[in-house]
């Protein structure tokens, strides 16, 4: 009786070989498409702001009585899209039949809302006394409020007054959006 010594089986090597290119691809496959998933909101454009409907035109008061109104925009992050948040309020100014002013109603000395004083025709922050034309200059040199209170981009189409919201830095007498 001989001996016999297995030869190598090339079946099985085939197998084998196999199962490595497979279980490769895989251990690839899984975490790359993993990372993509995670990384998605980072290759997403940039959330930049556009116009918000504020109000309708019909709203505002033809003889120039500013009123204010909130900003309702939405909001976009990494996953999540939340429709109708408020973000800011706006005084709106009707300066002629399709015209209108916008106001920031932060004041832009430390941030405190404006409020509207009909009877001097001005705006006035309660926390450090800066007082501001209808127009939103400065009504007083010793205000301590370092600029005029910011003006916004405003479209009025079809009846309705749509603004390009956004904040500016506190206490810079530069108007710089943040």
């Amino acid at each position: 009786m001989s001996e016999s010594t297995p030869a190598p089986d090339r079946r099985n090597f085939l197998a084998k070989a196999a199962a490595v290119v497979v279980g490769g691809l895989i251990s690839v496959v899984a975490p790359v498409a993993g990372l993509f998933t995670l990384l998605d909101p980072l290759r997403r454009k940039t959330d930049t702001r556009g116009l918000v409907r504020v109000a309708s035109l019909a709203s505002l008061a033809t003889d120039g009585q500013p009123r204010k109104f909130p900003v309702l925009d939405t909001l976009v992050d990494a996953w999540n899209k939340t429709e109708n948040v408020p973000v800011g309020s706006v005084y709106l100014q009707r300066t002629g039949d399709a015209t209108v002013r916008v106001l920031n109603s932060v004041c832009p000395h430390l941030g405190c809302s404006v409020g509207y004083n009909a009877s001097t025709h001005g705006y006035f922050c309660p926390c450090h006394r800066s007082s501001f034309t209808l127009d939103g200059a400065i009504a007083d040199p010793k205000s301590p409020s370092p600029r005029g209170m910011d003006e916004l981009e405003a479209v009025v189409r079809d009846g309705e007054v749509w603004v390009r919201f956004q904040n500016f830095r506190k206490g810079s007498p530069d108007k710089i959006a943040v």
